[in-house]
């Protein structure tokens, strides 16, 4: 049975000019100590469903219908109480911008201990022991003299360090991690994804990676989701969707990579952009954007076809 399993998820948010579906039938699972990614442009979903899992959805969006079970127990249908139990302890989940998520008024040794209270009983005293464990365990330097720092005296990379310490304060079996490397340079981004992958290794943590960046999901997942329009319209083993991809959208995707381009030659891009989710396109979302569209396209929405362990919605996979 998979750690996380959702099935069928529709998240929508009704609004004064119509109802928004954010999510349409958005079905995957996540084995324990698995890692995977989903990606997508800006407005494909992939904040969505994580904060579905969560219930961490900004009202009014709901879930309309779908089954979110963890280790047997359906995420969706429980109350506050029994969501918190959860959230942040046996799943955690880590921002893009840590001077969101970190609180500016208070040490990190404050809101590290404040973290562990919330969910287990024990003294200070023990808390901070645990803060220090997990501060030392992402390589940050004099752990204990930062226990007694404020968020804005540390690097960017630093502070994420402290994000990612604090979602592994009370050993979760998941973590999702939200563009976790989007608001660092390159050099932090490549050792704070390093990081990532060794921790979930070491303590055998499922991840789910969202980010828009095809590169940074290789290096780190083993299967990819791929988003488009609240719709998953591709999955498999990340090397091989990557390699050889079967929707028109993941192919441009992996050709806007800067990697992808020869020295010297303009960089490749997708035509058009991201529907709004108010006016989605009938048949297929991309259809519009898409080089190999047909007829049968703009008329007929693609199903996922499963194909071994790869799967695409489109009606002529490459």
């Amino acid at each position: 049975m998979p750690l996380l399993s959702v099935q069928n998820l529709e998240v929508v948010f009704p609004l004064p000019g119509g109802t928004v579906r954010a999510l349409r039938n958005v079905s995957f699972d996540l084995d324990r100590g698995e890692r995977i990614g989903i990606v997508g442009e800006s407005g494909a979903g992939k904040s969505a469903a994580a904060f579905a899992i969560l219930n961490l959805l900004g009202k009014p969006g709901k879930i309309q219908s779908g089954r979110i079970l963890f280790d047997g127990h359906d995420l969706a249908a429980l109350d506050y109480e029994a969501m918190r139990q959860i959230r942040g302890n046996r799943i955690s989940m880590i921002f893009q911008d840590p001077m969101v998520t970190l609180n500016p008024v208070l040490t990190i040794g404050a809101q590290m201990t404040e973290t562990l209270r919330a969910h287990r009983r024990m003294t200070r005293a023990r808390a901070r022991d645990i803060a220090l464990e997990k501060l030392r365990a992402v390589q940050i330097p004099s752990a204990e003299k930062r226990l007694a720092q404020y968020p804005h005296e540390l690097s960017g990379g630093m502070r994420q360090r402290v994000v990612i310490a604090t979602a592994l304060l009370s050993d979760p079996q998941i973590i999702i991690a939200d563009e976790p490397t989007t608001a660092l340079d390159v050099t932090i981004q490549a050792e704070i994804l390093e990081l990532l992958l060794r921790l979930c290794e070491d303590f055998a943590v499922g991840l789910i990676l969202i980010t828009h960046d095809l590169g940074v999901v290789f290096g780190v997942t083993q299967r990819i989701l791929v988003m488009y329009a609240g719709r998953i319209i591709e999955r498999g083993p990340t090397a091989e969707v990557i390699g050889a991809p079967r929707h028109p959208y993941t192919r441009g995707l992996i050709d806007a990579l800067p990697s992808a381009a020869r020295p010297g030659t303009p960089l490749k891009q997708i035509p058009g952009v991201m529907p709004s989710l108010h006016e989605i396109p009938s048949g297929c979302a991309f259809h519009d954007r898409c080089e190999f569209a047909q007829a049968r396209c703009a008329a007929e929405t693609p199903r996922l076809e499963e194909q071994g362990a790869r799967a695409a919605a489109c009606h002529f996979p490459l």
